[in-house]
């Protein structure tokens, strides 16, 4: 179902809640029983972003549905017993398994059911004090509470094993792995990546408490806006989908690039690669027209097994072949072919492909922030689960099993090819068909990717900026669709622009790692912890959130208050100050240090690719 679709079946009630800023504490109800049903749906996306929802009612209202979710899960292991990670993997591969999934299914939805009727207590689903529960025998267009729980619950159904998969396809890319241990060598490497792996890890448990803390039927949590809204507020919310957006775009450009690169190789760098770049440019337009990702969704399990086919490919050819030296010699600062250099600490200056002294290392944390960046979709992940309670399952799970085998990878292959451990590490290898097959994998893979990206990045761009802030129509209107075309088109054009005018790979991953991967990945998320933990221990006895009369009840408000949550979680906030200045703080000098290594290689005795030019830089 196209995700507009899927937020729309999220309102809670039948009638809509019209507050001015002055009325932020005391909410008066509107009726809207006269409109339909459909009409009414309309307010589900409308519910995320409510000014007038004090961060106590949404409090209120969560706990009220973990524990209705808690009771569904203890019914439905009751029917079900015990369904652990191995099972899940056998209804991947096994008509049995695949039939015990369905059943599970069914089992959930009468689970669901039987806990809205009743209540997690033995009492219906709860309704604030003024609002009036229409049954809909009495009017065909209105719709209980219950039913409209049951609408927007029905929708979820993932499982912790199904987030593993999840998070495992979102974050895994290996590629980049053995250029990380070029630049820091061996000890740095695995150092490095284990410490990153647990802050990511940490960052991802953050996203989930704030979630479970937040998120309701009622008020549903969709994407990573969603909780910096509730939190910090309007501003809050329009940057980070600005920022989201430029990410997506940026991210769009480096899939461009690497393709450029996978058809530069397998025409034998035989076709000017401006042209190859506007040929990808051409392919994603065309593709560019679907708006659902639902029609190319099947590509995926697809991208998975040529993934691991390319992942198999590699570690052959890296151990019985020598590299191939041109696809380092062309685009890097190293220009010999000497033979193969392995470190245990930093490589010496002669042997850094992007850029010399610190800003080589920090290029290479910056291309491992790169590798573990995913926390961007944890919100939607999590809106997607039937338990979300169960999240920190799969997702340390997911985390333990990406940093292994980002460590096996890398050590793998940078013990063959040392110094020439490249970024675009399919182009390294030999012979040319194993790496013509190499390619061609990459590349389809990479098309599906980019297709994914564009969707989810173009339609953030059209719902969060150019349908919220210059009223651009609905996308599933007529008008809306024509946007959508128009704009599309535009979106790809600025995206190839970003890439032919900064060629080469390492440095633009260092770069979109540096300015965005960081901060999504630890910094945004330890703001988001911070915020929450300070706006629970700032409340004081006899305030709270009151349903019988929508009242939110506070004593005091501004600095005072924070400073007060400040001191009583000390323990806990403090810690995570320093985290989110790390973050920061890494974020500013992964920026310079991608920045100089773009000097560095597009400068004397660098690449030999040009902004806009012909020559490969492969």
């Amino acid at each position: 179902m196209d995700s507009f679709n899927v937020q729309a079946l999220s309102h809670p009630t039948n009638e809509m809640e019209v507050v001015t800023d002055a009325q932020m504490r005391k909410a008066s109800v509107v009726s809207m029983s006269e409109k339909p049903a459909v009409q009414e749906r309309v307010w589900g996306f409308a519910a995320r972003v409510d000014s007038s929802v004090t961060i106590e009612e949404y409090m209120y209202w969560a706990k009220i549905e973990r524990e209705m979710e808690a009771e569904e899960e203890k019914r439905f292991r009751a029917e079900k017993g015990k369904f652990p990670l191995v099972n899940l993997i056998k209804g991947k591969l096994s008509n049995e398994g695949r039939e015990a999934q369905k059943a599970e299914k069914e089992q959930r939805a009468m689970a669901l059911q039987t806990v809205t009727e009743a209540g997690a207590e033995g009492k219906p689903y709860p309704t604030s004090g003024n609002e009036k529960t229409v049954a809909v025998s009495e009017d065909p267009y209105k719709v209980t509470n219950a039913e409209w729980r049951l609408a927007a619950r029905a929708l979820r159904t993932a499982s912790w094993g199904q987030m593993f998969f999840l998070i495992t396809t979102d974050i895994l890319g290996w590629s980049g792995a053995p250029f990380v241990f070029a630049s820091v060598g061996y000890g740095s490497g695995v150092a490095l990546y284990i410490i990153f792996g647990i802050f990511a890890s940490f960052s991802g448990w953050a996203i989930w408490k704030v979630f479970l803390d937040l998120d309701s039927s009622r008020y549903p949590m969709m994407s990573f806006g969603d909780p910096f809204f509730r939190l910090f507020g309007w501003k809050a919310r329009h940057f980070i989908n600005v920022a989201q957006s430029l990410q997506q775009f940026l991210t769009v450009a480096v899939l461009i690039l690497s393709k450029s690169f996978n058809i530069s190789q397998l025409a034998s760098n035989n076709i000017c690669f401006s042209a190859v770049m506007i040929i990808v440019m051409v392919i994603g337009m065309i593709f560019g027209l679907i708006r659902s990702l639902k029609k190319i969704g099947w590509l995926s399990n697809a991208a998975v097994w040529m993934n691991i086919t390319n992942f198999v490919i590699i570690m052959v050819a890296a151990a019985a072949f020598k590299p191939y030296y041109p696809a380092v010699t062309k685009s890097t600062l190293i220009k010999t072919i000497e033979p193969i250099h392995v470190f245990s600490g930093t490589p010496p200056a002669q042997f850094q492909q992007q850029s010399l002294g610190f800003s080589s290392q920090f290029n290479a944390v910056n291309t491992m922030v790169y590798s573990y960046a995913g926390a961007l979709l944890f919100v939607a992940f999590l809106a997607e689960m039937s338990n979300p309670m169960d999240f920190w399952k799969g997702l340390f799970c997911a985390q333990a099993f990406i940093c292994i085998v980002y460590l096996l990878f890398g050590v793998f292959v940078y013990s063959f090819y040392g110094q020439y451990s490249a970024n675009n590490i399919v182009n390294v290898i030999q012979p040319f068909a194993l790496q013509s097959v190499g390619n061609v994998f990459t590349l389809l893979t990479g098309f599906i990717a980019v297709f994914m990206y564009f969707n989810i990045g173009m339609k953030t761009v059209y719902l969060e900026v150019f349908q919220q802030t210059f009223n651009f129509p609905p996308i599933t209107t007529k008008k809306g669709k024509i946007m959508w075309y128009c704009l599309g088109p535009c979106y790809w054009i600025l995206a190839f622009l970003f890439a032919a005018a900064v060629p080469n790979l390492n440095g633009i991953v260092s770069l979109v790692g540096a300015v965005f991967m960081i901060n999504f990945t630890y910094s945004f998320p330890g703001m988001l912890y911070l915020g929450w933990s300070l706006q629970k221990a700032a409340a004081l006895p006899g305030e709270g959130f009151n349903p019988a009369t929508r009242e939110t009840i506070r004593h005091d408000d501004g600095m005072k208050r924070w400073t007060r949550a400040f001191k009583k979680t000390w323990h806990t906030s403090i810690p995570c100050t320093i985290y989110i200045l790390a973050g920061l703080a890494c974020c500013g000098i992964g920026t310079w240090a991608a920045i100089e290594g773009l000097i560095a290689v597009f400068g004397p005795g660098g690449t030999v690719a040009t902004s806009f030019g012909c020559p490969a830089p492969v």
